[in-house]
């Protein structure tokens, strides 16, 4: 039990240093990095849960044992299982980490579930208020204007995914500033930040009371928001995504000394464009990303190594 112990005291450890390590980061120069650091460590955590209950369970039954233990040799079962006898805590670990995974499977069923559901929602919505023309496709195929007297945009995902712009917007933004609008969506669209923000979701909302989870959540909404900014950016120039956040926000009581709930990241996003932070260097950024690679391949190595040295040394 030795194995599936260090691997639960890793997952739990990682679950509760890494989101305040990853917090001191200045993770506002390269959020795409970011991003991809906060999954290595989402599913390093997961990882160390999933690689914990199969040992377990292969320790507590011998049913168990034989499929994850089949092509081993007996040397090796005895590395995991010492004399074939699992502790006393074998069973009860691996039923409540079964019990976590089965949770975490529903989490994320029902997360789909809901997303799906306001997606039909959504584009019967649109549908209404842009029909088809006689001789056209369903509406919204592509970009879609409506008629509004709030200045808006968003994107709606799918197999056909859709861009929603309002007439205010369009009468307040100019040309370029559309321009950032549209990248800025599509930003959104090509990287699929959907399916990050639901399977966040689904973790923070099944496990509130796990740091690594809810932290996860927060900063992906926020970093996801950044990465589509920079993608814009780089096309239109920072300015002009700038001035469309402006723009699409000013009536919204965003930019006064009381921020909307859930509004008080547009004045620090579109103070990032006006003064944007230094990049890290190419080398930097791949050592970075080499790294968050790395952070799954740890609770592999405290799982593989016992077996493997066992088959080394015979």
């Amino acid at each position: 039990m030795m194995v599936p112990a260090a691997l639960l005291l890793l997952g739990a450890l990682t679950a509760v240093v890494a989101p305040r390590l990853l917090a001191r980061a200045d993770v506002d120069r390269e959020p795409v990095v970011a991003l991809w650091v906060w999954q290595c460590v989402v599913a390093a955590v997961l990882l160390c849960f999933a690689l914990s209950m199969t040992l377990s369970a292969a320790a507590a039954w011998q049913a168990v044992r034989g499929r994850v233990f089949a092509p081993a040799p007996s040397d090796v079962v005895d590395v995991y299982v010492p004399g074939g006898v699992a502790g006393p805590w074998a069973a009860a670990t691996a039923v409540a980490l079964a019990a976590g995974a089965l949770w975490t499977g529903a989490m994320l069923a029902r997360e789909v579930v809901r997303a799906r559901s306001r997606l039909r929602r959504e584009r019967a919505a649109l549908l209404e208020r842009a029909p088809a023309l006689p001789g056209e496709a369903a509406a919204g195929e592509g970009l879609v204007v409506l008629e509004g007297d709030r200045p808006d945009a968003w994107w709606l995902p799918g197999p056909t995914p859709r861009l929603v712009i309002t007439t205010a917007a369009l009468r307040r933004l100019g040309e370029r500033e559309v321009d950032a609008v549209l990248a800025h969506e599509q930003g959104h669209a090509r990287a699929r930040h959907d399916w990050l923000l639901h399977c966040s979701s689904a973790l923070a909302e099944g496990f509130p009371r796990v740091p690594v989870f809810s932290a996860f959540r927060d900063e992906i909404h926020r970093l996801v928001e950044l990465a589509a900014d920079d993608s814009a950016s780089r096309r239109h120039g920072r300015l002009a995504v700038a001035l469309a956040l402006v723009g699409l926000n000013e009536d919204r009581g965003v930019f006064g000394p009381t921020p909307s709930a859930g509004q008080d990241d547009v004045p620090r996003r579109v103070h990032r464009l006006i003064t944007p932070p230094r990049r890290l260097s190419p080398v930097r950024r791949l050592g970075l990303t080499a790294a968050g690679a790395l952070v799954p391949a740890v609770p592999l190595l405290i799982a593989f190594a016992p077996g493997l040295g066992v088959l080394h040394l015979g």
